[in-house]
């Protein structure tokens, strides 16, 4: 019987399949004995195994109940989450379903252009940039690029949502990817002002100390106006819906727009920011 030998640093779908074999192995499993615990075919389980096929949710969550490892911190459904979304922030998967469900988003952020905000270039320049880091891999880049052209399409919808989106004015002066891409951003930002259900603001570096948050922080209000917030450091995102936590970070939200730029007043800064990159 020939065996394919596995290369798990290849991808991220190498690395759950050669974690799989292993595990079947050290269980002294076959793929059949596998495959009658999970319901899939010896031939899925060789698939998957050896790359030829990517994981699935419903996959994931039955080989966890054959090794007993749902909800296990090395479930293969977390595993399978992070390959799907491109290693994103723990909460952030799931606050994205709550996104394309909301009437209204509020967003706020320091240092780069909200995602909902990006153009592909410039999501794209951010995901390279992880990969040099060593952060992501090149397939998770691909993925996290893809995530998030579809979160934008998922909201160009016949009732879109409000969108009130105040940013730290880091967010437009810092360049990301060279000129000629930091002004087509800039420009989109621009355009992004103009629709009817949009709200632009830069929070200026002057009003210091009245800033009422050092994160970047999304907060959903849903059909039936509950709010959720989601908010997430370098490290890990939290997603929070309840009411005596989720208040006081939409006060903080309404404080920081009563401090910062008109959109008007906005829409000007950025033209002239765009001016300096042309």
């Amino acid at each position: 019987m020939n065996r394919r030998e596995l290369n798990p640093d290849a991808s991220p779908q190498a690395a759950f399949g050669a974690r799989l074999r292993s595990l079947r192995e050290s269980r002294g499993w076959r793929q059949e004995d596998l495959a009658a615990r999970t319901g899939y075919s010896s031939v899925h389980i060789s698939a998957i195994e050896t790359g030829r096929k990517p994981p699935t949710l419903r996959f994931s969550r039955s080989v966890d109940q054959a090794f007993g490892t749902g909800g296990a911190a090395d479930a293969f459904e977390r595993e399978y989450r992070e390959i799907k979304h491109g290693a994103m922030l723990e909460g952030f998967p799931e606050y994205v379903k709550y996104e394309s469900r909301a009437v209204e988003i509020r967003l706020y952020e320091i240092g780069i252009i909200p995602g909902l905000l990006q153009t592909p270039e410039y999501a794209r320049v951010l995901a390279d940039s992880a990969v040099r880091r060593g952060a992501i891999t090149p397939e998770q880049a691909d993925q996290r690029v893809a995530f998030l052209a579809k979160r934008q399409a998922d909201l160009v919808t016949t009732h879109p949502p409000m969108m009130f989106v105040t940013m730290d004015e880091s967010c437009i002066r810092r360049t990301v990817g060279g000129t000629a891409v930091m002004n087509a951003q800039l420009a989109r930002l621009i355009e992004f002002a103009q629709l009817p259900n949009t709200l632009l603001q830069v929070a200026p570096y002057d009003i210091g100390e009245r800033r009422t948050f050092d994160l970047p922080v999304n907060l959903l209000t849903l059909p039936d106006r509950s709010v959720l917030c989601y908010a997430e450091s370098q490290a890990q995102g939290n997603l929070d819906r309840e009411l005596a936590s989720v208040v006081p970070m939409l006060t903080a939200y309404h404080q920081l727009q009563a401090e910062s730029l008109s959109q008007a007043a906005s829409v000007a800064m950025i033209e002239q920011v765009r001016k300096g990159a042309l």
